[in-house]
């Protein structure tokens, strides 16, 4: 079965960087057409973060733009969230997300706390 397993969360400083990972397994990852990263505050809806999408390109959420970069390496299946110059209002749950055969699939989510 499709299973996506993030990585790479954890406590930073403003300003500070971190790159989540999601290995994507149980689908050939070369036909997923896009890949998305959403976040998830305490008391807030979730929301989309960035996405991949092949042949098409990138795009992101207004509030993360020129501070993150999502990227795919297709030998290693696995997407990525590089995260620059983090802001506490970033802190969240963040989960990536691919559509397949008309199925969502949603990972379990890693934990990006910004604080001093």
């Amino acid at each position: 079965q499709v299973q996506l397993v993030e990585s790479g969360g954890g406590l930073v400083q403003p300003g500070e960087s971190l790159t989540l990972s999601c290995a994507v397994s149980g689908a050939d990852f070369t036909s997923i057409s896009q890949m998305d990263w959403y976040r998830q505050a305490p008391g807030n809806q979730r929301g989309f973060v960035a996405r991949i999408a092949r042949n098409l390109g990138t795009y992101y959420a207004t509030s993360v733009k020129g501070r993150f970069t999502v990227s795919a390496d297709d030998a290693k299946h696995t997407i990525y969230l590089q995260m620059n110059s983090l802001k506490p209002e970033d802190t969240a749950v963040y989960l990536c997300k691919i559509d397949k055969n008309g199925n969502t699939y949603w990972g379990q989510g890693t934990q990006v706390t910004v604080s001093s």
